[in-house]
């Protein structure tokens, strides 16, 4: 018997016509784990520090706010390092990895606080800042891969596309299954606890399949160790980014005012909090399908064509909610919130499958491909939209009650 170990199987190139549909699918199940992760503490973490916890409302703010800047500053950083490492060994996993192992554990922790109050509020700010840092580790490579899987610009968009599907399904679990554990372990502390512990198992074997998925995909010819400054540089030079990425950004600023409404909307508009859930997956669950119809439309008639198409349909479905809301139909509502999902899914896929053609389209002039920086700055500002969406849309709702109450107080003093 052989003491040496069989070499390892031939691996196809990056730029081959067509992955195969497992190697897409180990890059995309990463992101039911990173759904997960974007969801649960924007749905449930200021709920469980003010009421459960009972940490005042304005300190439990800044607990749930902090972190997300910090991400908004750690996500370059980690690009430009993300870049060197995969210049020095070939591959970005392991940063994954190294998030992969790290996140579930924060994550756990942020909802396992022994202490209410103040000493509850350090806590959670503490295992939040970790989980937030331990995130960005994993999401900076992981959303630079694509530009390395192909060199095809239709497989990058199909890769993306089979990726907004899992990051759907991940989002679907955290606004959806992750409530009713808590509730099934009798809420509080306790049912915080299991929710805590079962959403981080399923994000520590996602997350770790995925990078361990991933290991085939090599970093491109080309991509060089540069000061953070360099990339910096660099990617202030890429008109084509710096165009794409102000898009996404207003675009996710946009989104994000729009969940933040939700709510509000059930609860106010319709009588019903109840409903709360119903329009949320309403919104969420028709990128499952509507997907996969994107792309092939994108790959027809071109991706900026088919983003503009888009973004001028969700205009019109946002207005088109103000009548529907008027007219007190549920059925009418959910109707035009489903519409909203199907151009919500394409104005996730598109602005993602043109992120690996900006980069590698600026390849000729800088003579180099830093994924990483790119895809940093990229998650940065995208992290920093939807922390400053919700702020914004308490902002309206603050003007408005001011307003509501001027216009109570001077008929009241007419009378």
């Amino acid at each position: 018997m052989s003491s040496h170990a069989p070499p390892p199987a031939p691996q196809p190139p990056a730029d081959a016509a067509r992955l195969p549909n497992g190697r897409v699918l180990g890059y995309a199940i990463g992101s039911v784990g990173t759904g997960v992760f974007s969801t649960v503490p924007g749905l449930l973490l200021l709920f469980y520090l003010t009421d459960v916890l009972g940490v005042q409302a304005a300190l439990a703010g800044l607990v749930v706010l902090l972190p997300k800047a910090w991400d908004v500053l750690f996500n370059p950083i980690v690009g430009a390092f993300s870049d060197r490492e995969a210049q020095r060994r070939g591959g970005r996993t392991r940063l994954m990895l190294l998030g992969a192992c790290t996140l579930p554990p924060a994550f756990a922790l942020m909802f396992a606080s022994p202490w209410t109050g103040l000493p509850g509020a350090a806590w959670v700010f503490v295992a939040f800042a970790l989980a937030a840092t331990a995130f960005a580790f994993f999401q900076v490579p992981y959303v630079a891969l694509p530009t390395e899987m192909s060199g095809q610009s239709a497989e990058r968009t199909r890769v993306i596309g089979w990726r907004i599907v899992a990051l759907t399904l991940g989002i679907l679990v955290g606004g959806g299954v992750a409530p009713m554990i808590i509730q099934l372990d009798g809420g509080g502390l306790g049912g915080y606890r299991a929710m805590g512990i079962a959403v981080a198992a399923v994000a520590l074997a996602v997350l770790l399949a995925s990078a361990a998925s991933t290991r085939w995909v090599r970093a491109r010819a080309g991509a060089h160790t540069l000061s953070l400054k360099a990339t910096f540089q660099i990617a202030r030079g890429n008109r084509a980014f710096s165009v794409l990425v102000l898009a996404y950004a207003l675009q996710s600023l946009a989104i994000a005012m729009v969940l933040a409404a939700i709510a509000y909307v059930a609860s106010y508009y319709q009588k019903d909090p109840g409903l709360t859930s119903l329009l949320f997956v309403a919104v969420v669950a028709p990128s499952i399908v509507a997907v996969p119809l994107w792309t092939k439309l994108a790959t027809r008639r071109g991706k900026a064509r088919t983003l503009r198409l888009i973004v001028w349909l969700w205009a019109a479905a946002l207005l088109l909610m103000l009548p529907a809301l008027l007219s007190g139909n549920r059925t009418l509502v959910l109707a035009v919130a489903l519409l909203q999902g199907v151009l919500f899914a394409g104005q996730q896929v598109l602005p993602l499958s043109m992120l690996p053609d900006a980069i590698l389209a600026d390849t000729p002039r800088s003579g180099h491909t830093q994924a990483g920086a790119f895809t940093g700055a990229w998650t940065a500002l995208e992290t920093a939209m939807y922390a400053v969406g919700p702020g914004v849309f308490s902002l309206i709702l603050a003007i408005e009650l001011s307003a509501s109450n001027g216009r109570l107080q001077s008929i009241t003093s007419r009378e």
